[in-house]
Protein backbone atom coordinates (compact mmCIF):
# COMPACT_ATOMS: atom_id res chain seq x y z
CA UNK A 1 0.00 0.00 0.00
CA UNK A 2 1.08 3.56 -0.77
CA UNK A 3 0.13 6.62 1.38
CA UNK A 4 1.28 9.78 2.51
CA UNK A 5 -0.03 10.79 5.79
CA UNK A 6 -1.32 14.34 5.48
CA UNK A 7 -1.76 14.91 9.36
CA UNK A 8 0.85 13.58 12.26
CA UNK A 9 2.31 15.27 14.77
CA UNK A 10 5.59 15.09 16.42
CA UNK A 11 7.26 16.00 19.82
CA UNK A 12 9.35 15.25 22.61
CA UNK A 13 8.30 16.48 26.01
CA UNK A 14 12.45 15.91 26.82
CA UNK A 15 13.72 18.40 24.57
CA UNK A 16 10.40 20.94 23.95
CA UNK A 17 7.98 21.73 26.07
CA UNK A 18 4.28 21.70 24.96
CA UNK A 19 1.91 24.11 26.78
CA UNK A 20 -0.95 22.43 26.98
CA UNK A 21 0.65 18.79 27.55
CA UNK A 22 -0.19 16.70 30.90
CA UNK A 23 1.25 13.13 32.24
CA UNK A 24 -1.73 11.32 32.33
CA UNK A 25 -3.85 12.31 29.63
CA UNK A 26 -3.35 9.10 27.55
CA UNK A 27 -0.91 10.85 25.20
CA UNK A 28 2.90 10.06 25.06
CA UNK A 29 5.78 11.80 25.90
CA UNK A 30 7.39 11.16 22.96
CA UNK A 31 5.94 10.76 19.32
CA UNK A 32 9.12 10.84 17.18
CA UNK A 33 9.68 9.43 14.08
CA UNK A 34 11.30 6.62 15.95
CA UNK A 35 8.27 5.60 17.89
CA UNK A 36 6.13 6.23 14.95
CA UNK A 37 8.25 3.66 13.21
CA UNK A 38 8.05 1.19 16.17
CA UNK A 39 4.75 1.41 16.10
CA UNK A 40 3.94 0.26 12.42
CA UNK A 41 6.47 -2.13 12.30
CA UNK A 42 4.87 -4.45 15.33
CA UNK A 43 1.59 -3.83 13.74
CA UNK A 44 3.17 -4.94 10.51
CA UNK A 45 1.66 -1.65 8.33
CA UNK A 46 3.38 -0.10 5.81
CA UNK A 47 5.50 2.93 6.25
CA UNK A 48 3.92 6.30 4.46
CA UNK A 49 6.03 7.24 2.07
CA UNK A 50 6.06 10.83 3.07
CA UNK A 51 4.46 12.34 6.04
CA UNK A 52 2.84 16.40 6.87
CA UNK A 53 4.10 17.32 10.58
CA UNK A 54 1.46 19.69 11.98
CA UNK A 55 2.93 21.70 15.02
CA UNK A 56 1.22 20.43 18.16
CA UNK A 57 1.78 23.79 19.91
CA UNK A 58 2.81 27.17 19.15
CA UNK A 59 6.02 28.18 20.00
CA UNK A 60 9.22 29.18 17.56
CA UNK A 61 11.85 27.03 19.14
CA UNK A 62 8.91 23.85 18.32
CA UNK A 63 8.59 25.01 14.90
CA UNK A 64 12.57 24.90 14.83
CA UNK A 65 12.44 21.93 15.81
CA UNK A 66 10.49 20.13 14.25
CA UNK A 67 12.13 21.70 10.91
CA UNK A 68 15.44 19.98 11.95
CA UNK A 69 13.69 16.64 11.96
CA UNK A 70 12.37 17.23 8.45
CA UNK A 71 16.16 18.04 7.49
CA UNK A 72 16.93 14.77 9.15
CA UNK A 73 14.26 12.55 8.08
CA UNK A 74 13.22 11.80 4.59
CA UNK A 75 9.94 10.60 6.18
CA UNK A 76 8.94 14.29 7.23
CA UNK A 77 8.59 15.48 3.89
CA UNK A 78 6.65 18.68 4.95
CA UNK A 79 5.91 20.95 7.71
CA UNK A 80 2.80 23.34 8.82
CA UNK A 81 3.52 25.86 11.46
CA UNK A 82 0.68 27.02 14.00
CA UNK A 83 -0.16 30.37 13.36
CA UNK A 84 0.54 32.50 16.30
CA UNK A 85 -0.06 36.64 15.44
CA UNK A 86 2.78 38.56 15.76
CA UNK A 87 2.23 42.48 15.83
CA UNK A 88 3.70 43.58 12.21
CA UNK A 89 4.62 40.33 10.80
CA UNK A 90 1.45 38.75 8.57
CA UNK A 91 3.04 34.70 9.16
CA UNK A 92 3.12 35.37 13.00
CA UNK A 93 5.96 33.13 14.58
CA UNK A 94 6.15 31.31 11.57
CA UNK A 95 7.78 34.44 9.67
CA UNK A 96 11.11 33.94 11.09
CA UNK A 97 11.04 30.57 8.86
CA UNK A 98 9.12 31.38 6.02
CA UNK A 99 12.03 30.72 3.78
CA UNK A 100 12.30 26.98 4.76
CA UNK A 101 11.95 24.42 2.16
CA UNK A 102 9.81 22.51 4.38
CA UNK A 103 7.66 25.22 5.73
CA UNK A 104 4.67 23.95 3.57
CA UNK A 105 1.96 26.22 5.12
CA UNK A 106 0.86 27.70 8.11
CA UNK A 107 -2.38 26.05 10.37
CA UNK A 108 -5.32 28.85 12.09
CA UNK A 109 -6.65 26.55 14.91
CA UNK A 110 -9.72 28.87 16.10
CA UNK A 111 -12.65 26.32 17.30
CA UNK A 112 -13.07 28.73 19.95
CA UNK A 113 -13.23 31.82 18.96
CA UNK A 114 -16.33 33.65 16.71
CA UNK A 115 -17.95 31.83 14.02
CA UNK A 116 -17.16 34.67 11.38
CA UNK A 117 -13.64 34.92 13.00
CA UNK A 118 -13.81 38.68 13.65
CA UNK A 119 -11.93 38.05 16.61
CA UNK A 120 -8.55 36.23 15.39
CA UNK A 121 -5.88 38.77 14.67
CA UNK A 122 -4.94 38.95 11.34
CA UNK A 123 -6.30 36.84 9.35
CA UNK A 124 -6.41 38.23 5.93
CA UNK A 125 -3.60 39.03 6.34
CA UNK A 126 -2.22 35.73 6.69
CA UNK A 127 -4.39 34.40 3.97
CA UNK A 128 -3.34 37.56 1.40
CA UNK A 129 0.54 36.24 2.61
CA UNK A 130 0.48 32.71 2.56
CA UNK A 131 -1.63 33.27 -1.47
CA UNK A 132 1.40 35.09 -2.72
CA UNK A 133 3.92 32.49 -0.93
CA UNK A 134 2.45 29.63 -2.49
CA UNK A 135 1.89 27.85 0.98
CA UNK A 136 -1.58 26.20 2.29
CA UNK A 137 -3.72 27.89 5.24
CA UNK A 138 -5.09 25.00 7.55
CA UNK A 139 -8.21 25.41 9.18
CA UNK A 140 -9.23 23.77 12.49
CA UNK A 141 -12.69 25.06 13.64
CA UNK A 142 -15.88 23.66 14.46
CA UNK A 143 -18.54 23.30 12.01
CA UNK A 144 -20.41 26.85 12.94
CA UNK A 145 -17.45 28.35 11.41
CA UNK A 146 -17.17 27.01 7.81
CA UNK A 147 -19.12 30.29 6.47
CA UNK A 148 -16.34 32.21 7.37
CA UNK A 149 -14.03 30.24 5.49
CA UNK A 150 -16.12 30.47 2.53
CA UNK A 151 -15.93 34.05 2.71
CA UNK A 152 -12.07 33.86 3.07
CA UNK A 153 -11.96 31.29 0.26
CA UNK A 154 -14.01 34.15 -1.72
CA UNK A 155 -12.07 36.99 -0.86
CA UNK A 156 -8.54 35.32 -1.23
CA UNK A 157 -9.12 32.83 -4.85
CA UNK A 158 -5.91 32.03 -5.36
CA UNK A 159 -5.16 30.54 -1.84
CA UNK A 160 -5.22 26.82 -1.45
CA UNK A 161 -6.76 25.75 2.06
CA UNK A 162 -7.43 22.53 4.05
CA UNK A 163 -9.93 21.95 6.44
CA UNK A 164 -8.31 19.61 8.90
CA UNK A 165 -10.49 16.54 9.94
CA UNK A 166 -13.26 17.90 7.75
CA UNK A 167 -14.04 20.71 10.05
CA UNK A 168 -15.55 18.48 11.91
CA UNK A 169 -13.57 15.78 13.91
CA UNK A 170 -15.00 14.05 17.03
CA UNK A 171 -18.29 15.97 17.04
CA UNK A 172 -21.03 14.84 15.88
CA UNK A 173 -21.97 15.36 11.85
CA UNK A 174 -25.26 17.75 11.76
CA UNK A 175 -27.07 20.08 9.24
CA UNK A 176 -24.92 22.72 10.03
CA UNK A 177 -21.65 21.18 9.13
CA UNK A 178 -23.35 19.79 5.84
CA UNK A 179 -24.12 23.15 4.78
CA UNK A 180 -20.94 24.80 5.73
CA UNK A 181 -18.93 22.15 3.77
CA UNK A 182 -21.90 23.34 0.77
CA UNK A 183 -20.98 26.67 1.43
CA UNK A 184 -17.25 25.89 0.56
CA UNK A 185 -17.75 23.69 -1.98
CA UNK A 186 -17.77 26.09 -4.32
CA UNK A 187 -14.53 26.61 -4.12
CA UNK A 188 -12.28 24.80 -5.85
CA UNK A 189 -8.98 25.28 -3.87
CA UNK A 190 -10.49 24.47 -0.75
CA UNK A 191 -9.77 20.04 -0.13
CA UNK A 192 -9.77 18.19 3.52
CA UNK A 193 -8.33 15.90 5.86
CA UNK A 194 -10.12 12.79 6.62
CA UNK A 195 -8.53 12.37 9.65
CA UNK A 196 -9.23 12.86 13.64
CA UNK A 197 -12.84 11.44 13.20
CA UNK A 198 -13.32 8.23 15.06
CA UNK A 199 -14.03 8.00 18.58
CA UNK A 200 -14.12 4.88 20.60
CA UNK A 201 -15.42 1.83 20.12
CA UNK A 202 -17.64 1.15 17.11
CA UNK A 203 -18.05 3.85 15.32
CA UNK A 204 -17.84 2.53 11.91
CA UNK A 205 -21.47 3.52 10.49
CA UNK A 206 -20.82 7.23 12.16
CA UNK A 207 -17.63 7.52 9.73
CA UNK A 208 -18.79 6.35 6.65
CA UNK A 209 -21.51 8.47 6.85
CA UNK A 210 -19.51 11.09 7.37
CA UNK A 211 -17.38 10.30 4.62
CA UNK A 212 -19.76 9.66 2.64
CA UNK A 213 -21.12 12.96 2.86
CA UNK A 214 -17.54 14.83 2.53
CA UNK A 215 -17.38 13.02 -0.58
CA UNK A 216 -20.64 13.92 -1.85
CA UNK A 217 -20.52 17.15 -1.32
CA UNK A 218 -16.68 18.11 -2.15
CA UNK A 219 -15.92 15.54 -4.16
CA UNK A 220 -13.44 12.32 -3.59
CA UNK A 221 -11.06 14.58 -5.66
CA UNK A 222 -10.58 17.22 -2.58
CA UNK A 223 -10.02 14.41 -0.13
CA UNK A 224 -7.02 12.85 1.29
CA UNK A 225 -6.21 11.02 4.56
CA UNK A 226 -4.41 12.09 7.70
CA UNK A 227 -3.87 9.74 10.66
CA UNK A 228 -3.70 12.13 13.53
CA UNK A 229 -1.14 10.30 14.95
CA UNK A 230 -0.93 10.24 18.12
CA UNK A 231 -3.41 12.12 19.10
CA UNK A 232 -5.52 9.15 17.49
CA UNK A 233 -4.15 6.37 19.67
CA UNK A 234 -6.58 7.51 22.33
CA UNK A 235 -8.98 5.92 20.39
CA UNK A 236 -7.26 3.25 18.23
CA UNK A 237 -3.71 2.51 16.83
CA UNK A 238 -1.89 3.86 14.11
CA UNK A 239 -2.74 0.23 11.75
CA UNK A 240 -6.82 0.86 12.98
CA UNK A 241 -7.00 4.20 11.61
CA UNK A 242 -5.59 3.04 8.35
CA UNK A 243 -8.43 0.21 8.32
CA UNK A 244 -11.35 2.06 9.42
CA UNK A 245 -10.50 4.92 6.84
CA UNK A 246 -10.41 2.32 4.62
CA UNK A 247 -14.00 0.59 5.71
CA UNK A 248 -15.21 4.06 5.59
CA UNK A 249 -14.78 4.91 1.80
CA UNK A 250 -17.05 4.32 -0.97
CA UNK A 251 -15.87 1.94 -3.70
CA UNK A 252 -12.69 4.03 -5.54
CA UNK A 253 -11.58 3.67 -9.03
CA UNK A 254 -7.71 3.35 -8.98
CA UNK A 255 -6.95 6.89 -10.05
CA UNK A 256 -9.81 7.91 -7.13
CA UNK A 257 -8.11 5.79 -4.49
CA UNK A 258 -4.24 7.03 -5.69
CA UNK A 259 -5.55 10.75 -5.00
CA UNK A 260 -6.81 9.97 -1.57
CA UNK A 261 -4.20 7.99 -0.17
CA UNK A 262 -1.35 10.05 -1.65
CA UNK A 263 -2.15 12.09 -4.89
CA UNK A 264 -3.56 15.54 -3.22
CA UNK A 265 -1.21 15.73 -0.37
CA UNK A 266 1.54 15.39 -2.71
CA UNK A 267 0.84 18.01 -4.84
CA UNK A 268 -0.20 20.74 -1.93
CA UNK A 269 2.12 19.72 0.37
CA UNK A 270 5.11 18.20 -1.36
CA UNK A 271 5.15 19.56 -4.58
Amino acid sequence: MRYVDAHLHLWNIDQIRLSWFREGDGLPARATVGELLQELAQADVPVPERAVVVQAADTLEELRWLLAVAEQDRLVGAVVAQYEPRSGLWAGTAQAVLEHPALAGIRLAVPTRAADLSDVPGVAELAAGLAGAGRVLEMLIRPEQLGAVAELAAAHPDLTIVLCHLGLGAAEPSDVWRDGLRAVAPHARVAAKVSGLHQPGGDAARVRGIVRDAVEILGIDRLMFGSDWPISTRTCGYSETLARTRAALPELSADEADSFWRGLATRLYLG
